[in-house]
């Protein structure tokens, strides 16, 4: 890693008071969490593409239901690493610190970090298809496959976003209010290519912001960015931040 760069980022964050930050699956890769995506991402039979629709979920419930079960066991397994842990000390480090994951694990609450804005939901909380109430469930296993609202007997579904659904448009326009309106914006382990997502670094830079790239690998982003790390953020992060700490915070 370029040391003179970090240096020049910590000195960049020395004055900074608003940050944003967006995570993709490489955060939680580095703690062991597979992506359930493409051949690696086959369970029995199926891909991630014919589970993770309402169609699958309309035509064989217990099949879906069975399927998150055991991604729940697996994520369950897995602990924060360094790159999470740094970024919920960073809300307390920064006047404002604004978290958005496109993850679906809870890493970043368990980590530490105070209301992530979660772009595709939950995979710990169930939403009841008859009034939409949502409720954190962590049983692992499930006691009941699939799972029913314990207030009225329907079907619960996770509440997660889908493919072919759109995301909450609360959400969306929360975090493209806090992109763009922050002094610094993180962009970590994302391919910088599944929109509306995408579009968030980009409203960031288009008002002002200092884009800051952390990715093992290039990305689209990547030629936009004013700081561009091929790294891990459980290396980058903590080392940043320790050159924060000789520093005097905003």
């Amino acid at each position: 890693m370029d040391e003179n760069k970090i240096d020049e980022l910590a000195d960049v964050l020395g004055s900074t008071s608003r940050v944003a930050v967006l995570t993709g699956a490489g955060i939680s890769a580095e703690s062991g969490i597979p992506t359930f995506r493409g051949s690696q991402g086959l369970w029995r039979q199926f891909r991630a593409e014919e589970l993770a629709t309402p169609e699958a979920f309309e035509r064989d419930p217990k099949l879906v239901w069975e399927w998150y079960d055991w991604r729940r066991k697996l994520i369950g397994e897995a602990e924060p690493n360094a790159g999470h842990r740094t970024l919920s000390a960073w809300q307390r480090r920064f006047p404002s610190l604004s978290l958005i994951t496109q993850n679906i694990d809870g890493l970043h609450e368990l980590a530490g970090s105070r209301d992530p804005l979660e772009l595709h939901g939950n995979i710990w909380k169930t939403r009841c298809l008859r009034d939409g109430t949502v409720r954190e469930n962590r049983d692992v296993p499930l006691s009941e496959v699939p799972p029913r609202c314990p207030d009225c007997g329907e079907w619960l579904r996770p509440h997660v976003v889908w493919f072919g659904e759109p995301l909450d448009s609360r959400v969306l326009d929360e975090a493209f209010r806090l992109c763009s309106s922050c002094q610094v914006m993180f962009v970590i382990g994302t391919s910088a290519v599944v929109h509306p997502a995408a579009a968030l670094p980009l409203a960031a830079a288009e008002a002002g912001a200092v884009l800051v790239e952390v990715n093992p690998e290039p990305t689209p982003l990547t030629r936009a960015a004013d700081f561009s790390f091929r790294a891990q953020s459980g290396g980058l992060l903590p080392l940043l931040d320790r050159k924060l700490g000789t520093r005097r915070a905003p």
